[in-house]
């Protein structure tokens, strides 16, 4: 392994079209999750909800994968919830990144998860499992999302409790930032649920939505086309199963080109 560097060496070696930029500060929630911020490249736009690609140089090759920025977009550093995966090409390095190590970022954000895909709506669901949190952590973070809506409602589903943390401290910021919780008020909910362990909220939350307790437990009507607005980023089959329920109260997926009453990030499985 010869991935984090931080020589001239991997300065020389980096590839073109690609930002070089120092790991700030990591924080490890769990066995399997962990969260690090890194310095934005000098005018470097995206908008909230978008993914960039995001790489350490591995045995003298860049490596790459899909990360969604987590920090909104007019944040003065980047930010990035992952997950560690043992043998995985690039997490299997990525975790064990220390403030001062370089990383990698490709030029050019992308993705689906952003408020110019949704047409106008009142409740906007933003639906994830596991780090498939990390886009809504910009988006309930930036100021336009309670611009557009007057309901935020995010849902995180994880397996253990502890890996709800995440979420929890990203709510915690907003109540104690004197600029966004004036801007947030109490348009933002919070519903945290888990599969395998004894929590307030527990079970997958395709299950709840399907049995109507999410509703009932936020106190709001079931899905509704008129009103509602959904954005989804998880596991392939939690993508799969919520755009069915989505689908069948009768929301349309939609994308930057058309936007409608839904949309998925696929760039994502985790």
């Amino acid at each position: 392994m010869n991935a984090p560097a931080k020589t001239e060496d991997f300065a020389s070696s980096i590839p073109a079209g690609v930002y070089a930029e120092t790991v700030l500060s990591v924080t490890h929630y769990t066995d399997r999750l962990f969260r690090f911020t890194m310095t934005r490249p000098q005018g470097f736009r995206f908008r909230s909800g978008e993914f960039a690609m995001i790489g350490l140089m591995v045995e003298g090759k860049p490596i790459f994968r899909a990360y969604s920025i987590a920090s909104p977009a007019w944040a003065e550093e980047l930010e990035f919830f992952s997950i560690k995966v043992p043998d995985g090409p690039l997490t299997s390095h990525l975790q064990a990144i220390k403030p001062g190590d370089q990383v990698l970022m490709r030029k050019k954000p992308t993705g689906t998860l952003v408020l110019d895909a949704l047409t106008p709506g009142r409740r906007l669901y933003m639906f994830s499992t596991g780090t498939g949190v990390a886009p809504f952590a910009s988006l309930i973070r930036d100021p336009e999302t309670y611009e557009k809506f007057e309901e935020v409602i995010l849902t995180h589903t994880t397996r253990d409790v502890a890996e709800l943390k995440y979420g929890f401290d990203l709510v915690h910021e907003i109540q104690n930032d004197e600029l966004l919780k004036e801007v947030v008020g109490d348009k933002l909910r919070h519903y945290a649920t888990v599969t395998r362990e004894d929590f307030e909220y527990r079970g997958r939350i395709t299950d709840l939505i399907s049995s109507g307790k999410l509703f009932t437990d936020l106190g709001v009507p079931p899905l509704d086309p008129a009103v509602d607005r959904g954005m989804i980023c998880g596991s392939s089959a939690m993508l799969k199963d919520t755009k069915e329920l989505l689908e069948k109260a009768g929301l349309n997926e939609g994308a930057n080109s058309k936007p409608a009453e839904f949309v998925i990030e696929r760039a994502f499985v985790g």
